[in-house]
């Protein structure tokens, strides 16, 4: 099959002694296309390994795979996991160098990407990038910034990047109530703590679902979640908000929330809550299958939860009975978190030092960062989930019955690798109605009353690194444990003291001050 592109030209990617030590190496030979497609004229395999969604099917299942296959010639062996099961693997993976060719969502973090990157697990990108990744190259001119986020303290590019920019994860826990039993009940929407509470009570005791059982599950969520977290509740309970980073900025001041007596107090009522019922047991040990589960149930049970749809707990046959709860005020006035990171994330893919493909691997992921095909990825094929209106827009499809937006995506979009930048929302494709709604609800339930600064996506030296991973590691399982344990069981008042101690013993003053030192640099050269 020949190359379709006019200019295409063919190379033979052959090991040589002579390959240069910054050059992109060629480990193999392959008919390569530099240009068009198909990427190789005979069909060349590789593995990826990273992390999925978790209703999503075995990618080599998907439509959008299959047809990269059929253009490209390039198979790939998925070994994609749902992340639960998938950050095992991945330490697994990452410490025996028993490696995929590449990582497809990789699930790194900061740590992982430099760690990895400079002991040559990860392969630097940019030479690649700039010999056979004219999308993402576009990408990096006209935002240098994506570019800078994905950019080591090294100056080496080991992942690329994922980034949407609507802004939509600035306030990561949605809190939403049942209004069919408040209205039932003749209580108002809560805006205060108190008020909450108080419905959380009625749910528990008052039989709203009037099925004769006390079967109402007032308040479930995910514990350290990423957007199933309690943390905004607990801003309104003791002055200041979590994160499953335990990590704020107030005033440039890197604080490490779990240690601040903001955190105890709010510890201390959600212990009151769950000790008398207001809590769903299972929260504090849940996986997001379970949780999502919850509000499908053949009686309606669920009271109040954290996610930010509500179509993916409930299903959309109920979820016209739920509504956002706003910004609570508390002991503090109103106050919800600000999520740390940006719109740009790194960590979208990576290359390992095995693949004897990188250059026909980084071909084939740039072509997912054509604008029309970054849509696809994160939304699902044309004809399946998108379709083009009258003005040549991408925007989405009437959705099958008694189907979510968000499972549906889930089932057909790979996610990973894609940018879709402001104005790709205007002219390439419009944002999901569910996505243009989350920005209006924040503007008008959650940031008037966010936390003004975050931590950023912050390169890290090796230094910082491995210093903050020595720390880190046992004081967020200290951390974690005692949240886990004093939500459940009490007793943070008399083991407080003690507690702060064990942190300062375990290293909490050195790596907070490591955090601030990179967040000062990066601020510095911002």
């Amino acid at each position: 099959m020949m190359a379709t592109a006019a200019g295409a030209a063919t190379v033979a990617l052959l090991l040589t002694a002579c390959t240069g030590a910054d050059e992109p190496e060629a480990a193999s030979s392959a008919e390569f296309n530099a240009e068009g497609l198909p990427i190789v004229d005979t069909p060349v395999s590789l593995t990826f390994s990273g992390q999925k969604a978790p209703l999503a099917p075995d990618y080599s299942t998907m439509e959008l795979v299959q047809q990269w296959q059929k253009d490209t010639n390039v198979d790939i062996t998925w070994e994609n996991l749902p992340d639960s099961v998938y950050q095992e693997k991945k330490n697994l993976l990452l410490a025996s160098g028993d490696l995929p060719d590449a990582f497809y969502n990789t699930g790194f973090t900061a740590a992982d990407i430099t760690t990895y990157g400079s002991n040559g697990t990860l392969v630097p990108l940019e030479d690649l990038i700039a010999k056979y990744a004219p999308n993402l190259q576009k990408i990096f001119e006209e935002r240098p910034q994506i570019k800078a986020a994905v950019t080591s303290s090294d100056g080496h590019i080991y992942t690329l990047p994922a980034a949407e920019e609507l802004g939509i994860g600035a306030v990561p826990f949605f809190l939403s109530i049942n209004k069919k039993w408040l209205d039932e009940l003749g209580l108002p929407v809560p805006t205060t703590l108190t008020e909450f509470q108080s419905a959380l009570e009625a749910f528990r005791d008052k039989d709203p679902n009037g099925n004769g059982k006390a079967d109402e599950i007032p308040l479930s969520f995910i514990n350290n979640w990423w957007c199933a977290d309690i943390g905004d509740v607990m801003a309104a309970m003791g002055g200041m908000p979590d994160n499953p980073q335990h990590r704020i900025v107030r005033d440039g001041e890197v604080i490490y929330t779990a240690a601040q007596p903001e955190y105890a107090k709010a510890i201390e009522t959600l212990h009151d809550w769950y000790s008398t019922g207001l809590i769903d047991a299972e929260s504090l040990t849940q996986d997001d299958k379970t949780y999502l589960a919850k509000g499908k149930t053949t009686d309606e049970t669920l009271g109040a939860y954290v996610w930010w749809e509500t179509e993916e707990v409930v299903g959309p046959d109920r979820a016209a009975d739920y509504v956002l709860v706003p910004a609570l005020s508390g002991v503090g006035g109103r106050l919800v978190g600000h999520s740390n990171g940006s719109d740009y994330a790194a960590g979208a893919f990576a290359i390992t030092r095995t693949n004897e493909y990188p250059e026909i691997t980084m071909r084939w992921v740039d072509r997912l960062y054509d604008p029309v095909m970054s849509a696809q990825v994160s939304w699902g094929p044309i004809g399946t989930t998108l379709e083009e209106n009258a003005d040549g827009v991408l925007v989405q499809k009437e959705l099958p019955a008694d189907v979510s937006a968000g499972e549906l995506r889930q089932k057909v979009a790979p996610g990973g690798p894609h940018v879709t930048l402001k104005e790709d929302f205007e002219t390439v494709v419009a944002p999901e109605p569910r996505a243009s709604q989350r920005v209006a609800d924040l503007e008008k339930l959650y940031l008037p009353w966010a936390e003004k600064e975050f931590y950023p996506n912050v390169p890290f030296s090796d230094e910082e690194t491995q210093e903050i991973a020595a720390i880190e590691t046992e004081v967020t399982a200290l951390v974690n444990a005692k949240r886990a344990q004093w939500i459940a069981n009490g007793g943070i008042e008399q083991d407080w003291d003690g507690y702060v101690d064990q942190l300062s013993s375990l290293g909490l003053d050195r790596m907070v001050e490591l955090y601030q030192q990179a967040y000062d640099r990066y601020q510095d050269n911002a």
